[in-house]
Order: structure tokens, then C-alpha cells, then sequence
């Protein structure tokens, strides 16, 4: 059964608005976030088979400060494919990942990453998980998805939810 899991990046900084969305590094206290999350993926075995990245800097600044609690050369791929689009965009990229790949992680954006998860989030989902992703999907939020069938099969509700943890969650 494949495995989705959904890494919103950790909190970036708004310190300088001279920079571009695009560019904006991580805050201190998304740095701090992102160690918790790394501890939290290491300690529960979270080992994907591909991680696909937003080509934004704090997505890709949130994949090096996870790194750590990520299995030694897991591949990453940084795609543009994952800035700024909707979670129908986000599912194409997804229906179109390597059957092979059983274990996939996004790392992306609000509102993108949130509506996939809501649309995927079917029955058997748990009812906690499940609330609080309705609440909100906040920076550093991590949620994984059973999915039914293959990848390419994707539909409203193919999957369960399973989890969703925050760095605030954990700590």
C-alpha cells in the first residue's frame, strides 16, 4: 500500500521585505522547528522512497534542516511544479511519480498541500487527525496518507489519514 506523506515547510522569515516570496529564508524558530520534525521522522521510522521539493528556498532550507531524521540518501528532487499551485496540480505530479516509489514525501505549501490532503482523506481516516487537519495545516504540520491503489489511481478519498503532527505537537 503506498505511502504519502506531507511536509508543509517550517516557519519562514518576513524580516526582510526586500526579498521575494520565492527567496524568503527560514525564521530561528522554524530552524528550531524543523529539529523537532527530524526527530520526529527518525523516531518513527519515516523512511521515504523519493522526496519531491518546492524549488522556494524554505521548502528546500526545510529539507536540509530535516535531513537528519531522513534515511542517508534518500533521493530529493526540487521541482518548481510544487510553488504557488492548488492541490489539483500537486495531484497530477503525484499521479505521475513511479509506481516503484511506495513511499513518497511532498515537501510544499499552503493552501496546496492542505486541499490534497483534504481531498484525499477518505474513510477509515483517523478522527483526530482528521479534525485538526479541517482546523488548519500550519507551518512545520506533517501528515501521511494510506493510499489505495497505485499512484496514477488517485481519487477523492482513495486514502486514509493516519497522522497529523506539528512541531508545536511534539515539543
Amino acid at each position: 500500500m503506498p505511502t504519502l506523506h506531507l511536509l508543509r515547510h517550517v516557519k519562514s522569515s518576513w524580516n526582510d521585505d526586500q526579498i521575494e516570496d520565492f527567496d524568503r529564508p527560514l525564521a530561528p524558530r522554524g530552524e528550531r522547528a524543523a529539529g523537532v520534525i527530524a526527530a520526529y521522522l527518525k523516531q518513527n521510522g519515516i523512511k521515504p522512497d523519493l522526496v519531491l521539493c518546492s524549488a522556494a528556498r524554505r521548502t528546500r532550507d526545510t529539507v536540509s534542516a530535516v535531513r537528519s531524521g531522513l534515511p542517508k540518501g534518500v533521493p530529493v528532487e526540487v521541482t518548481r511544479d510544487l510553488y504557488e499551485v492548488g492541490p489539483d496540480r500537486i495531484l497530477a505530479l503525484v499521479r505521475a511519480v513511479d509506481p516503484e516509489v511506495q513511499i513518497l514525501m511532498l515537501v510544499g505549501h499552503n493552501p496546496g498541500l492542505e486541499g490534497l490532503a483534504l481531498y484525499l482523506a477518505g474513510k477509515g481516516s483517523d478522527k483526530e487527525a482528521r479534525a485538526a487537519l479541517e482546523r488548519k495545516f500550519p507551518t512545520g504540520a506533517f501528515a501521511s496518507l494510506n493510499v489505495e491503489g497505485a499512484w496514477s489511481d488517485l481519487t477523492e478519498g482513495c486514502a486514509r489519514l493516519t497522522r497529523l503532527v506539528t512541531p508545536k505537537d511534539l515539543v
